[in-house]
């Protein structure tokens, strides 16, 4: 039971921690950021298991964070008001063209970053972005300007 105890407990530290850290996928992560992660795994392992090698310990720890991810999981998709807590909203980042740097400094984004998914996008210039909207799952997405040229296709 001890097991399922700070199983329980070292969830919620990940999740909240995970929360604070902001909206970032494991795509724009740096090396270091994801060597933290690793890092942090191991020590969530040490903490929710201690001295407990055995399969049972482990499957138990295993389990534990299965059923609380579930659990958040269905309480996202029941309430409308759980899921804006536990995955948070979209925000706008980009408004016709001008960057709100309230929005970037919030979530420690760089105009850069900014820059470069827009480049994925097939968008070149800022100009030419109506909205850019950062997603609870860490991705941009772009809405073109109406009266944005957009290059010829193929010809």
């Amino acid at each position: 039971m001890e097991v399922v105890l700070r199983a329980t407990a070292m969830f919620a530290i990940v999740y909240l921690l995970v929360r604070m850290l902001g909206k970032r996928e494991l795509g724009q992560m740096t090396p270091f950021e994801f060597i933290v992660m690793v890092v942090i795994g191991d020590l969530i392992q040490q903490g929710v298991t201690q001295n407990d090698f055995s399969l049972t310990g482990a499957a138990l720890a295993i389990g534990t964070f299965a059923f609380w991810g579930l659990v958040l999981s269905w309480m996202s998709y029941l309430s409308p008001r759980a899921a804006r807590l536990l995955e948070g909203e979209p925000r706008v980042i980009v408004h016709h063209g001008r960057v709100l740097t309230d929005s970037l400094r919030r979530d420690r984004l760089t105009r850069a970053e900014i820059e470069s998914e827009m480049r994925l996008a097939g968008i070149a210039s800022l100009g030419d972005v109506a909205w850019a909207v950062l997603e609870p799952n860490g991705k941009i997405s772009f809405i073109r300007r109406a009266d944005a040229s957009e290059a010829p296709e193929g010809k």
